[in-house]
């Protein structure tokens, strides 16, 4: 005997069951992807501290950690106590600041060409829009 499905908080049965939970499941799916979307179709206009917020975040950290990977290192050069520590940590630091930095500065061309389409599509939607809306 099948017991029937309860809502989601417990409180009352649901009659479908699991049908529900399939359709529920697959418009969320939905919705998730088109948030993703709206970002880049969007007509409010952002600024640019919201556009290039993430990259220069990234790059700033990535300059913070290669700089301490340089400290390290040169720790290494000087000091005698924990010689194989530095010559362990430093170059490891000294790679992951380099890979964010490379990587925060790949990304901000990325949102650059990403914008021009946008505002292109913008505008090619505008003169269809005055074209086939007559």
């Amino acid at each position: 005997m099948e017991v029937p499905a309860r809502s989601p908080d417990g409180s009352e049965q649901c009659p479908q069951g699991r049908e529900l939970m399939a359709s529920s499941t697959g418009s969320t799916l939905c919705m998730s992807s088109s948030r993703s979307e709206s970002v880049w179709t969007s007509s409010t206009p952002r600024s640019r501290w919201d556009i290039y917020r993430k990259p220069l975040v990234v790059v700033a950290v990535g300059v913070a950690i290669f700089l301490f990977g340089v400290v390290i290192t040169s720790l290494a050069c000087f000091l005698e106590k924990h010689k194989k520590v530095y010559k362990m940590s430093g170059p490891a630091f000294l790679s992951l600041g380099l890979m964010l930095l490379v990587c925060g500065l790949v990304w901000i061309p990325i949102i650059r060409k990403k914008q021009k389409q946008r505002q292109k599509s913008q505008f090619l939607q505008s003169l269809k829009s005055f074209f086939f809306n007559r």
